[in-house]
């Protein structure tokens, strides 16, 4: 039976971000976990991998939404997490402008009240516009917004860099965003 990389994929998001208890495994306070463990309760749960289709998955993730600890034998998601984890991420000085993908149903409700980082523990950004776009597009016709990250530095608040490249912060109050 052949692996569906893609489906894989998402059961991965799931476990590693949302419900670990779903393949028998628990995160550790950074959010890593024993690979072997991992693939054992995959299979308990139906979903056979190998550590080959496993590696294969994490490198061909465009986004990169996984991370595996220098020796190899533990991963983890990079971010989206609603479980408590603290991945370690060092404040750092984000560029001046950053992008938020959402689909235009939405934006009237953000420019009223902001982006709010809801069940997870942060609000994701981008560099990119592009890849706003795409986020942004997984919902409707997508819109992209213009957040304006050195000012929010500025006015203190803290932000996170990913090792895929996400920028994260607890939240995006209204004035600091913008439709170009």
């Amino acid at each position: 039976m052949s692996v569906d990389d893609r489906a894989t994929s998402k059961l991965l998001s799931y476990v590693l971000r949302h419900h670990p208890e779903e393949a028998g495994v628990t995160l550790d306070p950074q959010g890593w976990v024993d690979v072997d463990a991992l693939l054992a309760g995959l299979a308990a749960r139906g979903t056979v991998l190998t550590r080959a289709d496993l590696d294969r998955i994490v490198a061909a993730d465009g986004k990169r939404r996984y991370a595996y600890s220098d020796d190899g034998a533990r991963l983890r998601a990079s971010q989206g997490h609603s479980v408590d984890v603290d991945l370690g991420y060092a404040p750092a000085v984000p560029p001046p402008l950053l992008y938020h993908g959402t689909a235009e149903k939405h934006l009237a409700s953000i420019l009223a009240t902001g982006l709010d980082r809801r069940a997870r523990h942060h609000v994701h950004l981008s560099a990119a516009v592009a890849t706003a776009r795409q986020v942004g597009g997984r919902h409707g016709r997508p819109v992209v917004l213009h957040v304006d990250a050195a000012g929010m530095h500025a006015d203190g608040f803290s932000f996170f860099v990913t090792a895929n490249g996400v920028w994260l912060v607890e939240r995006v109050p209204p004035r600091y965003l913008r439709v170009p």
